[in-house]
C-alpha cells in the first residue's frame, strides 16, 4: 500500500477545477499513490506501476 502522505509529494491534474473535487497523485519508487484532495490527512491507496499505466490507457 502507499507510504505515507507526509513523505510524498503530491500533485493534482492540470485540468482540476477549483470546487475541491479533485484527487491527487503522488508517483512513488514501486507504485503511485492516490488521495482525495478534500482529505489530504486521509488515507490513500497505492496502485502498481503497472496498474497505474493500465488505468491511464483506458482513459485514452
Amino acid at each position: 500500500m502507499a507510504k505515507k502522505a507526509g513523505k510524498l509529494q503530491w500533485r493534482k491534474s492540470s485540468r482540476s477545477v477549483d470546487d475541491g473535487s479533485c484527487v491527487e497523485i503522488a508517483p512513488a519508487a514501486a507504485e503511485v499513490a492516490a488521495r482525495d484532495s478534500k482529505v489530504p490527512e486521509g488515507s490513500n491507496i497505492g496502485f502498481g506501476k503497472g496498474q497505474w499505466a493500465d488505468f491511464l490507457a483506458s482513459l485514452r
